[in-house]
């Protein structure tokens, strides 16, 4: 298997869910970079960045997947109860568990 570098996380925590939604699309993901968080201040932040690798054959499979969750990510709206700002990816307010109004 020939692996390719498809997207690089902003931390472990994301690297992880990305890895997670890729594998139940039927893809093996191996991640790099995971062990140097440790090493996070001390070493250059590219260095210690978290980065998610798949098959080539399923490179365009995975981009696709990671630019639409970046679409979602990105896609801010503020709870109809509280005014609160939330990231695109929460269907409910972080703050006071209100659903998200898609209207």
């Amino acid at each position: 298997m020939s692996w390719i570098q498809v997207y690089s996380a902003s931390n472990s925590l994301e690297a992880h869910s990305l890895k997670g939604m890729l594998e139940s699309m039927g893809m093996d993901v191996m991640l790099k970079g995971d062990s140097l968080a440790s090493a996070t201040g001390e070493l250059p932040a590219d260095v210690v960045a978290v980065t998610l690798w798949v098959d080539v054959a399923r490179e365009e499979k995975a981009r696709t997947a990671l630019q639409q969750y970046e679409a979602q990510a990105e896609s801010l709206w503020f709870c109809p109860s509280c005014h609160e700002e939330n990231g695109g990816s929460f269907e409910v307010c972080w703050q006071c568990s209100t659903q998200r109004d898609e209207s």
